[in-house]
């Protein structure tokens, strides 16, 4: 796992009067890409499934039977094969989406916020407070996450909710690196001084006139984040560092399907080609929009 290298992030700064028809423009110029409208339909279709799962199988994906084990795909009954205890895949495979959904978007979304806050607050305040936030984050930041999130994970125990605390922890000072870098650029802009010399606090100015400007290129840096989460999540289920058995996660599922490789390879590489599909959909997306939010009309 290659680690995600921070981009650099050129911002605009404007009044948060005008930020309205800017993501106006951006939400048009992204319908009018139809990478970006394909990849944003396989997520919009995922999440229908995640959503609606139990509603759209037709079997007891816990229900096993070792005469059924391992039944190719197209098998009738089995449209998607069965796995090494004779669980349906296809219905494994829609239930997983749910799980591996939230183990992919949910560490990020608490990194969006904490790191995110920790990123503008020293960003904005520059000097020590600055260097004490950000050198902190940089011990954090040294790790590759691969092997940091085996480490804590390793150290809390299984189960999701360690996991997800894992995870939350590896992407945090990634997050934070980008907000802090973004707000210092505009930190010294006219429109900020301005609210200074006003005499607003420090506060209200953050609130009122730097997120408006932030939030949006650390969201697209988020965004990119959920495509490692998702994998590194599946690798920590791989390696019995995450969700646990009976549960249905992509991650999982292909650890338990490892045996099967030579005599079942298209059904044990299921799980993986989900995995694959959903990452790259993520991935995708973030690159799309990043470059929606460059074009200026």
């Amino acid at each position: 796992m290659v680690d995600s290298v921070t981009p650099k992030i050129n911002v605009v700064a404007a009044p948060v009067a005008a930020t309205q028809g800017y993501w106006r423009g951006v939400w048009a110029r992204l319908l009018r890409d139809p990478t970006g409208v394909v990849v944003g339909s396989i997520i919009l279709l995922l999440l229908l499934m995640a959503l609606f799962g139990p509603w759209l199988i037709l079997k007891d994906p816990y229900q096993t039977s070792m005469f059924l084990r391992l039944k190719p795909i197209g098998t009738e009954g089995f449209p998607l094969g069965s796995d090494e205890l004779g669980r349906d895949m296809l219905s494994r495979l829609i239930l997983g989406t749910r799980l591996s959904l939230f183990m992919g978007i949910v560490p990020v979304v608490f990194a969006f916020f904490i790191g995110g806050t920790i990123g503008i607050i020293a960003g904005y305040a520059g000097g020590k407070t600055n260097t004490l936030i950000m050198r902190t984050i940089d011990i954090f930041y040294a790790f590759p996450s691969v092997l940091l999130a085996i480490a804590l994970s390793g150290a809390m125990g299984a189960g999701i909710g360690n996991a997800l605390l894992s995870l939350t922890l590896v992407f945090v000072p990634q997050v934070a690196r980008i907000a802090e870098s973004v707000t210092a650029q505009v930190r010294h802009m006219d429109y900020i001084d301005a609210a200074r010399a006003t005499g607003a606090s420090a506060f209200t100015i953050i609130r009122v006139q730097v997120l408006g400007n932030v939030l949006g290129p650390i969201f697209v840096f988020s965004t990119g984040l959920i495509s490692v989460c998702m994998i590194l999540a599946s690798g920590l289920s791989f390696l019995g560092l995450g969700v646990r058995p009976p549960e249905p996660e992509w991650g999982l599922m292909l650890n338990t399907l490892r045996t099967a490789i030579y005599t079942q390879p298209w059904v044990a590489a299921l799980p993986g080609m989900m995995i694959f599909i959903t990452s790259i959909s993520f991935n995708v997306l973030a690159d799309r929009l990043r470059a929606a939010m460059a074009i200026k009309e």
